[in-house]
């Protein structure tokens, strides 16, 4: 551990369990790294990700976006394409693109958005794509017709939260430099989505315990009772 690492440590208390304004307060005293420091969202969820009907899985729009630049992929043809170049996309192609992941394992890029009529060539690369959490669903908003849309709301901040395979979710949520009011409205808003996720056969307590960190400072607990 390091110098500045074990100084934030002792700013927490790791024996309670902070209100969420007075989390992220703390956690923006704990953030002494040279860069912006995102901040992260780590929940422990009371489901079981080994059955279907208990996934978690959204997105939502984070009013504050995420400081992040995302770049944005879109695989389409025609007036689609033409459409997702309008809307901003950063790469915008079909086949051409396909084979360049395929043959160049070429992953440069944040976000992969499609039309449903390429999800054929699209699951070409599946294997590629899915270990990176890169590959489109209509869950997620990133299969649909109205590549415009999706492309301005990914800009924009929308943020995927779904669950891992030990029953966590890890979302980013601001930046330091976005400041507490920001990254609280930011906060409210995902928990919020998250909250409204549960899944209708879950069973006892939903969110088991929730965690705000920055990307290189210790755990901070929340005490989120509406979230119990």
């Amino acid at each position: 551990m390091g110098k500045k690492y074990l100084e934030s440590v002792k700013l927490i208390d790791r024996t309670k369990s902070y209100e969420p304004k007075e989390a992220i307060e703390l956690a923006l005293k704990t953030a002494k790294a040279k860069f912006d420091e995102s901040l992260e969202l780590h929940a422990r969820m009371g489901v079981d990700s080994r059955l279907a009907d208990q996934q978690v899985r959204g997105v939502v729009v984070l009013p504050n976006g995420t400081g992040k630049t995302v770049r944005v992929l879109v695989i389409a043809k025609g007036d689609k394409a033409d459409e997702a170049t309008k809307a901003g996309a950063d790469i915008v192609g079909s086949d051409d693109i396909i084979a360049k992941i395929q043959n160049q394992n070429w992953l440069d890029f944040d976000v992969c958005i499609t039309t449903p009529d390429m999800m054929g060539v699209v699951g070409r690369i599946a294997k590629i794509l899915g270990p990176k959490g890169l590959m489109p669903n209509p869950k997620s908003g990133t299969v649909t017709t109205d590549v415009a849309k999706a492309i301005k709301d990914v800009k924009a901040g929308k943020v995927e939260y779904r669950l891992d395979k030990t029953n966590n979710l890890h979302v980013v949520f601001g930046k330091v430099s976005f400041g507490l009011e920001k990254l609280q409205e930011n906060f409210e808003v995902l928990i919020q989505a998250i909250i409204k996720a549960k899944p209708q056969t879950s069973k006892g307590q939903y969110l088991k315990s929730v965690t705000i960190t920055t990307t290189m400072g210790p755990g901070i607990k929340v005490g989120y009772k509406a979230a119990i």
